[in-house]
């Protein structure tokens, strides 16, 4: 689980850049594979402002 968030995040950004389909996340995912995800995002600047449950 180590930098976890930080490579969801750099997924999402690479889903939101356009530079993969928003379906490519739940691939990734599935796979349980860390090679398949986008770049690990940096430390400096995440903040966790809400969960919605």
């Amino acid at each position: 689980l180590h930098h976890m968030v930080r490579n969801i995040v750099g997924s999402a950004v690479a889903i939101g850049r356009g530079t993969r389909p928003p379906a490519w996340m739940g691939d990734v995912l599935a796979s349980r594979d860390r090679t398949t995800a986008g770049p690990t995002a940096p430390a400096q600047g995440l903040t966790l402002l809400r969960v919605l449950y």
